[in-house]
């Protein structure tokens, strides 16, 4: 029955664009390569069409599929079981149109996020949506995802930035809703639907992504701050002074600085150590001059008013990359930090400094004085990255870790996930971020659209109660 299947796959994506065997194992099920795939087989379409017809394969054989992008996923969305089919993006990876005028690109959804920035910056426009894991992640991946990053607080999260898509139902219907207009008012937003759903509504195949035009200035300085009373002042008046120009707010607490910044000996530390919290903070805007004025004075005024402790600004790109290589260094949070568990979660600004002391003490009473934390985050869009290494590493340290980080939230008016979505690793923990009413309606939505559950079958929904 199974062999049958895949050779009617096969004959709709041809001999490349099935792989069966021994060689679904030798493809990594992760960025970082420390898990192979485990499925029936990968599938690789290279259209809407193609996967539309394996869909209705799989549908009438009642397979189960789950979707792969640029595998940079952190909750295991993309975890497949021995029983499933993966569905592959990397052999649809075009971009179909660039609209300069109308400020619009049409892409596939395998093309990699930093393909996107390079393909329109020719025509002198940014796509918004930016993250450090640009060169690997896609569109596709983001869209599922609904990705946010860096200039969250400027552009929005990837929501914000898809005019339209094109997404395959689970019984191969095809939803084309190629909306490249930015004012469309006609009933149902459909294509929401599927932003943020994680492969488990549809499997989005082709997009049109809203455009900005590039900067012609851009400033970043990295600051120390002694508190985060401080802090606070700083982003409001940050705020206040520059307006829209204001792109990127990222805060690295003590912990992070100190541990990437510096005792990795990754970096070269634009200001020294021995602050509470380092924010980088990056203006970018239409008048070079003017730009740079109202952001260097905006720092003066907050060195004077003692808001702020020590402040370093880049006067080249080598210095602003070295700035955002601190921020931006996934490798040193994984060799400094491994074994570890990253937490992604979402809090009110007055409440962080609270929430991150009452957490740093509850980790070394429970998981022992050795365990290590460290937080950092985008702050102005109420988005705190956690990662700890409970000591000993074991199940019981874990579990009490995840207890520690995620049940203060809903007191808090928190939420268990920021901008990584729910995939397996959250789903028990749903539930304290939504309501049953919520989970009742989302549950009808998929029964609705995936009767057979035939789509990511056990991820965001499975579990949560």
């Amino acid at each position: 029955m199974m062999m049958d299947l895949l050779e009617q796959i096969r004959a709709v994506v041809g001999d490349g664009g099935l792989i069966t065997g021994d060689d679904v194992a030798s493809r990594p099920a992760d960025w970082l390569g420390r898990t192979t795939v485990e499925a029936r087989a990968i599938v690789r379409p290279r259209s809407t069409q193609e996967l539309s017809d394996v869909m209705r394969l799989c549908h009438a054989a009642r397979q189960t599929v789950v979707p792969a992008s640029g595998l940079t996923g952190l909750v295991r969305g993309q975890s497949s079981r021995p029983e499933d089919i993966q569905i592959s993006f990397e052999r649809m990876r075009a971009i179909e149109t660039i609209d300069p005028v109308g400020r619009t690109i049409t892409v596939q959804s395998g093309v990699p996020l930093q393909a996107v920035h390079e393909a329109v910056a020719g025509h002198g426009l940014i796509y918004g949506v930016d993250l450090g894991a640009r060169g690997s992640c896609t569109v596709g991946g983001n869209i599922s995802t609904n990705a946010g990053g860096n200039t969250v607080i400027r552009y929005g999260m990837t929501r914000d930035n898809v005019l339209g898509l094109e997404a395959v139902l689970a019984d191969g219907t095809i939803i084309s809703s190629m909306n490249t207009l930015l004012k469309n008012n006609t009933a149902y937003d459909l294509k929401q639907l599927f932003i943020g759903s994680e492969g488990t509504l549809g499997l989005v195949t082709r997009a049109v992504l809203r455009l900005h035009p590039a900067p012609a200035s851009e400033a970043t300085a990295i600051v120390a701050v002694d508190s985060f009373e401080q802090l606070t002042r700083f982003f409001t008046l940050a705020g206040a002074r520059l307006g829209s120009l204001l792109r990127s707010f990222e805060v690295m607490w003590d912990s992070y600085y100190d541990l990437i910044g510096i005792q990795s000996g990754r970096h070269q530390p634009p200001i020294p150590s021995g602050h509470k919290l380092y924010v980088v903070i990056e203006v970018a805007g239409t008048d070079p001059q003017r730009d740079e004025a109202l952001f260097t004075e905006m720092l003066g005024d907050a060195l004077e008013q003692g808001i702020l402790a020590d402040a370093a600004i880049a006067s080249s790109k080598a210095q602003r990359d070295a700035i955002w290589a601190i921020r931006e260094d996934v490798e040193g949070q994984i060799h400094m930090m491994t074994p570890g568990i990253a937490f992604d979660i979402s809090l009110p600004i007055a409440k962080m400094q609270d929430y991150v002391e009452g957490l740093k003490a509850g980790l070394q009473a429970a998981c022992g004085a050795d365990a290590r934390m460290f937080v950092f985050g985008h702050i102005g869009d109420n988005n705190l990255h956690i990662v700890v290494s409970p000591r000993p590493w074991n199940d019981q340290s874990k579990q009490a870790a995840e207890e520690m980080v995620y049940r203060p939230l809903p007191t808090l008016g928190g939420a268990v996930s920021a901008e990584h979505g729910i995939g397996l690793d959250k789903r028990t923990w749903l539930a304290l971020s939504r309501s049953p009413a919520e989970l009742a309606l989302m549950r009808q939505i998929k029964a609705a659209l995936d009767p057979l559950d035939l789509l990511n079958r056990g991820k965001v929904l499975g579990g949560a109660a």
